[in-house]
């Protein structure tokens, strides 16, 4: 990193910082943009600049530090296997939040106190499972090509573009599931120890997940019976 993005940096956090100050001293709502820059010793627009939003002042770490993960998974190795890949990408965002649990807590309590900051929480979470997503998909088309070229048949785009945003939603998951729990229980709560948990729990079965196989009494429709003429198979896009 150069001087002069150094330097941004520095201001970028120095402005995100005196913000949290003032929204834990006064609130979120009666906290104006104009305070926080003279805290800052900034201007209002260079304030925009960095946040265009007061909102996004308080999200900056928890968005730092979802991103630096996929950011991280990006820069590996197309060979990495996805199961390790995936275990370290919610381990890097749950260190970085582990490292600021103050304000973690603090992004946590203004999310319940207030609904634009909420949704764009969820609106940031999102993001995280589409860029998570569309890595993933990168990473299984990868071999697919190979296949092509090797004269093997490559799996249907949309298959694995449905199992990516599985995957995705699971890590994201557990990230959320994993912070809740530590957010309310501080003391008592490792996060990798219990994000690990919740892994091995889910590849061992451990965890109920939704059956796949015939009805219980009393449940929804099924899909249409496959035919005889299709002989059984699953025409579905999406392997359903």
């Amino acid at each position: 990193m150069g001087l002069r993005e150094l330097k941004r940096e520095r201001t970028r956090r120095l402005i995100a910082d005196k913000a949290f100050e003032l929204f834990t001293d006064h609130g979120f709502g009666r906290t104006t943009v104009e305070q926080i820059a003279a805290a800052a010793e900034v201007g209002p627009s260079t304030l925009y600049r960095y946040f265009p939003t007061k909102e996004t002042l308080v999200l900056e770490f928890v968005e730092d530090c979802l991103m630096d993960a996929v950011g991280w998974f990006r820069g590996q190795p197309v060979v990495i296997a996805l199961p390790d890949g995936l275990q370290s990408v919610i381990e890097r965002v749950l260190e970085r939040l582990e490292s600021n649990p103050d304000r973690v807590r603090a992004v946590f309590d203004l999310a319940g106190q207030t609904a634009s900051v909420s949704a764009h929480l969820n609106e940031l979470i999102w993001r995280f499972r589409n860029d998570l997503t569309d890595e993933l998909v990168r990473r299984l088309s990868g071999p697919a090509r190979q296949r092509v070229e090797s004269g093997q048949q490559a799996p249907n785009p949309q298959q694995v573009e449905f199992t990516a945003a599985l995957s995705a939603g699971i890590a994201m998951n557990i990230i959320e599931t994993v912070v809740r729990i530590w957010v309310e229980n501080p003391d008592d709560t490792e996060v990798k120890v219990l994000a690990r948990r919740a892994m091995s729990l889910l590849r061992g079965g451990g965890i109920p997940l939704p059956a796949a196989g015939p009805r219980l009494p009393g449940a929804l429709p099924s899909s249409p019976a496959r035919s005889e003429a299709d002989g059984g198979r699953n025409n579905s896009p999406y392997g359903l």
